[in-house]
C-alpha cells in the first residue's frame, strides 16, 4: 500500500461527507482544531488496547453503549450523569455474571456525525439536504437549518471537552463505586415487574460486598472498588474533523486520532479503496468496522488485513449488525473463516441497527424482543464455531424515553409517542437497557460454565 499520511485520505473517495459551501471556512476551522490541546491523550488509549486485547483472547467483555447522535440542545450535566450511572450498573450485573473484566467504552464526547441513506431528505413536496448531526447542521426542517456549517466541529469540540471532563470527575469522584451502583440496581429491582427473576443476581452482589467488608476490603482502602475507567468512541464519519485532531506522539511517534480512545468505521463506508479505511489504517487507536448481512468472506479479512496487517490483539473489533432474521445464517461462516485464517478480533454485537422498523403510527422504533434474541443468536453462532462472544455494542440512554418497544414495561406503539426524543434513532431507556443488562448476564454465566 502506499505511504500513509494524515492526508493521504484524500486522495481517495470520501462517502457521507458534508458539502460545505465556503471551502475557505472549512479550512479555517481546520486550522483552529489543530491548534486545539487534545481531547484524550495516547497514554489512555494504549491503556484501552491493552483491555481490549484481553477481550479478544477470552478474558474480558467489551459494553460499548451512548446515545444514537449526540446533540447540542440536549446537551446537560444531567443527561451525562445519567448515561454514566446506567453504563456502570450494567458492568456491575455483567462483571458479576461474567466473572470477567468489562471494558466499558460509552458513545460519548464525539457521537455527533450520522450517515444517512440519501442525501436529500422530502416533506411536503419540498427537498432539503439531509440532517447529518449537529456536527454538521441542524435537525430543523428548513433551506437555512440544513446548510452544512464547520464553525459546528468547533462547538462539538468544545461540547465534547466538558463531556469528557465530567466523565473523569464521576469515573474517580465517588459515582462509580461499587457499594452506590448495586444500590441503584436494588432501586430498580423495587418496582421492575420480572423483579424476582433478577434479584438474585442484584442481592448476591449485595453479599459479596458485605463480605469483603468484613474481610477489611472497602472504598475507603481499595481504589478499585469505588474508582473505575469509562473510555469514548464514536462513529468517525468527518473525516476534515478527525484529521485535524490527530497528533503524533512524543513518546512512540505513532499517530493517535484524539478526537476519542476507540473510533469505528459504519456499514456505509467501509470500503476497502474508501478514504475512512486508507484514514484509518494509519492509526493507533484501537479501531471497530460495522459489518452487516453483505459483507463475504473474503472481503471481510482483506478487510481485517488493511486494518491489522500485524493481527495485533485489541487493534481491531468486529461489530456484527445483521438483523435477527439474518445473523444466524451469515454470522457463523464468517467466524470460521475468521478463526480458520488465523486472524485475531474482538467479536462485538451490534443488535440495533438490524432490526430498526417503522410503527403503524409513523414513529421509528425497535423492539427489546428482537434486539434481546439477537444478542441470544450471537453468542450461540461465536460459541459454536469455538470464538469469544465479546461484547454488545447498544444505543442506549440514562433518560426514561419511550422509544423502543416492548421490555418488561411492555411499552407498546401507542405508547412511543409520551417521551420520543431521539433526532434519529430509537434508544433503548433506562430500565430496558439494565433489564437487557441481566439477561445477557444469564449468557454470559452460561459461556462461564
Amino acid at each position: 500500500m502506499s505511504e500513509w499520511t494524515r492526508q493521504s485520505w484524500r486522495e481517495h473517495i470520501a462517502l457521507q461527507q458534508p458539502q460545505y459551501p465556503d471551502s475557505g471556512a472549512v479550512n479555517r476551522v481546520e486550522e483552529q482544531l489543530a491548534a486545539m490541546p487534545p481531547l484524550v491523550f495516547a497514554a489512555e488509549t494504549r491503556a484501552l488496547h491493552a483491555q481490549l486485547a484481553e477481550v479478544a483472547e477470552g478474558r474480558a467483555f467489551l459494553l460499548q453503549g451512548g446515545d444514537c447522535a449526540e446533540s447540542f440542545a440536549e446537551f446537560s450535566a444531567v443527561n451525562i450523569r445519567d448515561t454514566f450511572k446506567v453504563i456502570m450498573q450494567m458492568a456491575i450485573v455483567l462483571t458479576y455474571a461474567g466473572r470477567l473484566p468489562v471494558v466499558k467504552v460509552g458513545r460519548l464526547a464525539g457521537q455527533f456525525a450520522k450517515p444517512r441513506s440519501a442525501d436529500m431528505e422530502s416533506r411536503d413536496g419540498q427537498s432539503l439536504p439531509s440532517y447529518r448531526g449537529d456536527i454538521v447542521n441542524d435537525a430543523a426542517f428548513t433551506a437555512t437549518a440544513r446548510v452544512p456549517d464547520p464553525e459546528r466541529m468547533i462547538r462539538a469540540y468544545h461540547q465534547s471537552t466538558s463531556t469528557l471532563n465530567l466523565l473523569r470527575a464521576f469515573a474517580s469522584g465517588g459515582l462509580a463505586d461499587l457499594h452506590q451502583v448495586n444500590q441503584w440496581n436494588l432501586s430498580f429491582l423495587a418496582s421492575n415487574p420480572l423483579r424476582e427473576r433478577y434479584e438474585a443476581v442484584a442481592h448476591s452482589i449485595q453479599d459479596a460486598l458485605a463480605f469483603m467488608e468484613v474481610c477489611g476490603i472497602n472504598s475507603d482502602n481499595t481504589p478499585t472498588l469505588r474508582e473505575t475507567h469509562l473510555y469514548t468512541s464514536h462513529e468517525a464519519l468527518l473525516l476534515n474533523y478527525e484529521e485535524a485532531l490527530t497528533r503524533q506522539d512524543h513518546l512512540t511517534g505513532d499517530f493517535y486520532d484524539c478526537s476519542a480512545h476507540m473510533l469505528w468505521i459504519g456499514e456505509r463506508t467501509r470500503q476497502l479503496d474508501g478514504a475512512h479505511i486508507e484514514f484509518f489504517r494509519g492509526l493507533k487507536n484501537p479501531l471497530g468496522v460495522k459489518i452487516g448481512p453483505s459483507i463475504e468472506e473474503d472481503e471481510l479479512i482483506r478487510l481485517i488485513d488493511a486494518m491489522n496487517p500485524e493481527n495485533i490483539p485489541g487493534r481491531l473489533t468486529l461489530i456484527s449488525r445483521m438483523g435477527g432474521n439474518t445473523l444466524a445464517e451469515k454470522l457463523p461462516a464468517l467466524a470460521r473463516r475468521v478463526q480458520a485464517e488465523g486472524r485475531t478480533v474482538v467479536w462485538s454485537c451490534d443488535p440495533m441497527h438490524g432490526n430498526t422498523v417503522k410503527a403503524g403510527n409513523g414513529y421509528k422504533t425497535r423492539s427489546f424482543d428482537r434486539i434481546l434474541d439477537e444478542i441470544r443468536q450471537f453468542f450461540l453462532a461465536l460459541r459454536g464455531e469455538g470464538a469469544h462472544p465479546g461484547g454488545i455494542h447498544l444505543e442506549m440512554t440514562g433518560q426514561h424515553v419511550t422509544e423502543c418497544v416492548g421490555g418488561a414495561y411492555q411499552i407498546s406503539e401507542d405508547d412511543l409517542k409520551k417521551c420520543y426524543q431521539t433526532q434519529c434513532d430509537p434508544r433503548l431507556n433506562a430500565d430496558q437497557v439494565l433489564e437487557l443488562a441481566f439477561c445477557v448476564a444469564d449468557f454470559l454465566r452460561e459461556e462461564t460454565r
